[in-house]
């Protein structure tokens, strides 16, 4: 067997039903899905037998650990040549299979990865969101772009890699956080090859709000300070950005709160008119990003009202992250706290 599309699920049955129901229609046949129910309270049992007839399908419930946990529990049950993790939020193109089996026979690595996109069905609070993930304005575009400041790693939404390195790298680990990026360190650090496939995309819902998106990047910054203890040299400038933002985007909102306190109640003209002056400048950077966010957005998305959304996004997206990152420096750099110490709420919920 070719492929094996490991999924694992934790109480998302619709989401699974729209995946499934894109890959019972691929063009590429050679393939089983391996869906795993990580101790979901509303299991997507019955979703999965609607489609048993309708591709090798094989449904596991195991108790709640994680999504590396689950991942790795439905290799263990897989039987194709390679994996291919998908996350259940994700929907294929009919051609997705058929791209990565084109791509496979012109590259020659052992783990790779695609990008993501929006549907058109999306809301458009989360094509705004997909945007400020994807965008160059925000991540670089280093999250499954054609173009990156840094080089490409396999995440866990679009990730495939051979069975049996898979197996002799013993899969995800138990992080909290960032597991898919560990896991690609790992694979690179054996001497492994990696790529990106452009060509085997996925839409990828990702969060329907910005409080939970909020908490989705929040977390991202936390494994990045995690992943840098584990593997060493990892963090690049690229990865600091973020709270380069987040500390500039204080920075302005002081300067603006002191200019508007010497311009309500300066003690004379020029110290009003200063106070002025620094609610201008203050606003200026931040009026700048916001106008390049709109018009890119915009543009790309082909509406207004999506480019009116991105703004909120691009700064929940990098305050996000940079907060998260702050904090997890703070615990594990400068109070030496351990991972597991540092943060012991499960992410995973």
């Amino acid at each position: 067997m070719r492929y094996s599309v490991v999924i694992p699920v934790y109480n998302r049955p619709d989401e699974l039903d729209e995946l499934l129901g894109s890959l019972s229609s691929q063009s590429e046949k050679d393939f089983e899905v391996v869906v795993v129910e990580d101790g979901s309270t509303l299991t997507a049992e019955k979703v999965c037998e609607k489609y048993s007839d309708k591709m090798n399908l094989r449904y596991f419930f195991k108790e709640n650990g994680g999504p590396g946990p689950a991942r790795n529990y439905g290799v263990e049950k897989a039987e194709g040549e390679f994996v291919i993790i998908l996350d259940s939020d994700c929907v294929l193109p009919d051609g997705y299979l058929e791209a990565v089996t084109k791509e496979i026979y012109e590259h020659d690595c052992d783990a790779f990865g695609g990008p993501d996109a929006a549907h058109d069905s999306f809301t458009d609070t989360q094509k705004a969101i997909s945007y400020s993930m994807t965008s160059f304005f925000t991540t670089g575009g280093i999250r499954g772009g054609k173009k990156k400041l840094d080089k490409f790693y396999p995440r866990s939404f679009n990730m495939g890699i051979r069975r049996d390195v898979y197996q002799e790298l013993n899969g995800f680990s138990k992080m909290r956080f960032g597991e898919d990026i560990d896991f690609s360190y790992r694979i690179v650090e054996a001497g492994y090859g990696t790529c990106l496939f452009p060509t085997a995309w996925v839409w990828h819902k990702r969060r329907t709000d910005f409080r939970k998106f909020f908490r989705q990047v929040y977390n991202s910054g936390i494994a990045r300070i995690n992943l840098s203890k584990r593997h060493p040299g990892t963090l690049k400038i690229v990865h600091l950005l973020p709270m380069v933002f987040t500390v500039g985007v204080i920075a302005l909102v002081l300067l603006f709160a002191v200019g508007l306190l010497l311009a309500s109640f300066g003690i004379n003209h020029m110290s009003k008119a200063f106070g002025t002056a620094m609610c201008q400048l203050s606003l200026l950077p931040l009026l700048l990003y916001s106008v390049i966010i709109f018009i890119d957005s915009s543009t790309k998305n082909k509406s207004i009202h999506v480019g009116l959304l991105s703004i909120p996004a691009a700064f929940v997206q990098l305050m996000g992250y940079g907060l998260g990152f702050i904090e997890s420096w703070w615990k594990r750099c400068v109070r030496g706290q351990d991972e597991f110490q540092a943060f012991e709420q499960t992410f995973y919920k």
